[in-house]
C-alpha cells in the first residue's frame, strides 16, 4: 500500500545529493507531497509536486504505479528507476533534461539593461491579485501560477513577473515552484510575440526581485533553447538527465 508520508525527514537520505529545488519543496513541506510504501522505515519514495515526480532510494513498482492524474514528468534517480519506469508506462516518451547549477552569480547590471530593452508598446508587471487571475485565462500562461494549491497561496509563497501588451499577458517568468530559500522558474511567451527578447526581459526582472528579497532563483531546462536562455542571464550548465512523459490518466488515488 501506497502513504502519503508526513515525517519527510525519514527520507532526506534517499534523495540526498539531489540538487533539485523541486524535491527540496517537498522535503521541506512548503508544497507537493512524498509518498512512499512503507511509513517507519520507508527505502523508497515518490516526490510529487506541479507534474514533477521524483523516485529515488530502492525501486519500487507500486510506487512508480502511483501515477497522480493526468500528464507527469517522471524522474528517476537511476537506470533502475528508468528500466521500471520503463516497464508499468511502455508508451512513456524518455527525454533530456538539462539540470542548471545552483550557484549562480548574477550580473544585476546586466539584468537591468535587459529589462532596460523593453519596448514602450510592453507594459512590465510583478503578478498580483488581478494578474494571477488573468494568468488563468491562458493554457500558455497558467503554468506560471498554476502549481500552488489556490491564489492565496501563490500570493503569499510566489513571485512573478509578466509582460502585457494590450491589457493581455503575452510573456511572463514566475516561480512554478517555491521552497525556503528560493524558487523554481517557469518561463514563456505566446507563439505570436516569440523571438522579441520578452523572455529574457520577464526573467532579468524575476531574478532582479529575488535577489532583492533574499531569494535564489533556480533554473531547470526542459530543452537547449532553454539552456541558452538561461546561459544569457548567467547561469551555468551543470548535467543532462533523463526523464519521462506519461500522460496516462491510469491513477491509484
Amino acid at each position: 500500500m501506497v502513504y502519503e508520508l508526513q515525517d519527510t525527514a525519514k527520507v532526506e537520505a534517499l534523495f540526498a545529493g539531489w540538487q533539485e529545488t523541486l524535491i527540496y519543496s517537498c522535503l521541506q513541506k512548503v508544497m507537493g507531497r512524498i509518498w512512499v510504501t512503507d511509513r517507519e522505515n520507508p527505502r523508497s519514495a515518490f516526490a510529487f509536486v506541479g507534474c514533477f515526480g521524483f523516485f529515488a532510494g530502492l525501486p519500487d513498482r507500486e510506487l512508480v504505479q502511483h501515477k497522480p492524474r493526468g500528464f507527469v514528468i517522471m524522474v528517476p534517480q537511476n537506470e533502475a528507476w528508468a528500466a521500471l519506469i520503463e516497464s508499468c508506462y511502455p508508451s512513456a516518451k524518455r527525454i533530456t533534461r538539462y539540470a542548471i547549477k545552483k550557484d549562480t552569480r548574477f550580473d544585476t547590471e546586466m539584468l537591468r539593461q535587459e529589462v532596460g530593452k523593453l519596448p514602450p508598446e510592453y507594459r512590465l508587471e510583478p503578478i498580483d491579485g488581478a494578474i494571477y487571475d488573468l494568468c488563468l485565462q491562458n493554457p500558455v500562461t497558467a503554468d506560471f501560477v498554476s502549481a500552488f494549491e489556490n491564489k492565496e497561496r501563490y500570493l503569499t509563497l510566489g513571485r512573478g513577473m509578466v509582460i502585457l501588451k494590450e491589457g493581455k499577458i503575452v510573456a511572463g517568468a514566475s516561480s512554478y515552484t517555491r521552497y525556503d530559500r528560493g524558487i523554481e522558474i517557469e518561463v514563456d511567451t505566446v507563439e505570436t510575440e516569440r523571438r522579441k527578447h520578452l523572455a529574457t526581459i520577464a526573467c532579468a526582472a524575476l531574478i532582479l526581485r529575488c535577489l532583492d528579497e533574499g531569494l535564489y532563483p533556480s533554473w531547470d531546462a526542459h530543452n537547449l533553447y532553454s539552456v541558452h536562455l538561461a546561459e544569457k542571464l548567467g547561469y551555468t550548465l551543470d548535467h543532462a538527465y533523463p526523464a519521462y512523459e506519461v500522460v496516462s490518466e491510469e491513477r491509484t488515488h
